[in-house]
């Protein structure tokens, strides 16, 4: 993509004091304006208006906010899909608009809210596809070398970990819903990415996936060190699996922090505009929310899913 778009110089990240990049980021944004308009419409608003916050290298990192605030335009910015009108992306200290495709996709994978399959292929190959960005240029070039031992393990280990393994031969046309996001899920985590970004991943799922999924991603960031950014509607699930939230109200930042600092009545009740009961999980400790009884139509269901934003 031509670079003259923004007409900013490279911006990079903070560097320690023996000149390395400050591994302890695996984001940092800066100043992050975009909007989608077009040539016959130039007063259109501004999705994300003014964003600055930074990612910490291994967390759980949760996105929220109501329908048409920005969440998901934020992660494909994040992802390098689309191109901010100002301001900057740092992916581990590098504007990610100037890094090559490739090389972002050897970093991050990302797991879109709905994927479109057109073609027929089974769920092993498009689990495989994963491992695309880490092909060897030489054999790719000369039409062999796709499947190396260590991409069929890590695919193999992508599919049973997603609960898929039985499908491997299946064509992807030819599943569920839930079927078809754990496999899209599958090939991002073949692709062996330090970050995960994830749009609205359980969406499609069964309780019992959820949990899984869930429980999965808590797994790969503690033991691998994996980053994830998660965008969610589901507000108790981004309370009881993130570090910290984002709370986007009208594409601006409104809130971040803790769960217990960003779940609270009076926050939901300025973004949301409806009241709701906050307490504390049993478990867990963090901040549960629950619709009061006796709703009418005027109260809001803030954990509804919605396949748009």
């Amino acid at each position: 993509m031509n670079e003259r778009f923004t007409g900013m110089e490279p911006v990079r990240a903070a560097v320690s004091g023996d000149g390395r990049d400050d591994a302890g980021r695996a984001f940092e944004v800066q100043g992050l304006r975009f909007r989608y308009s077009s040539p016959f419409d130039r007063s259109a608003r501004w999705t994300l208006d003014g964003l600055s916050f930074q990612v910490t290298a291994g967390e759980i990192f949760g996105v929220v906010g109501p329908n048409g605030s920005g969440k998901t335009s934020l992660l494909k910015v994040m992802a390098k899909v689309l191109r901010p009108s100002h301001g900057h992306v740092l992916l581990f200290g590098q504007d990610v608009q100037r890094l090559p495709q490739q090389e972002v996709a050897r970093l991050l994978a990302l797991v879109p809210q709905e994927s479109l399959q057109v073609f027929p292929f089974t769920v092993a190959q498009t689990v495989l596809m994963g491992r695309y960005p880490h092909r060897r240029e030489s054999a790719w070039a000369a039409g062999f070398g796709w499947d190396s031992p260590d991409d069929i393990a890590l695919a193999e280990q992508a599919m049973a970990e997603m609960d898929i393994a039985h499908l491997a031969g299946r064509l992807i046309t030819e599943l569920s819903g839930g079927e078809r996001q754990r496999t899209v899920i599958a090939r991002a985590l073949a692709q062996a990415p330090r970050v995960l970004l994830l749009d609205e991943p359980t969406a499609f799922l069964d309780l019992q996936h959820q949990i899984e999924i869930c429980s999965i991603v808590r797994r790969l960031s503690a033991e691998r060190g994996l980053t994830v950014v998660l965008v969610s509607h589901d507000l108790n699930l981004a309370s009881q699996y993130c570090d910290r939230i984002l709370m986007l109200k009208d594409g601006t930042l409104f809130r971040l922090g803790a769960p217990q600092e960003v779940m609270t009545p009076e926050v939901l009740r300025a973004v949301y505009g409806c009241d709701v009961l906050v307490d504390r999980h049993p478990e867990s400790g963090r901040p549960r929310i629950t619709l009061p009884g006796g709703c009418d139509g005027r109260r809001k269901n803030v954990n509804r899913h919605s396949s748009t934003e």
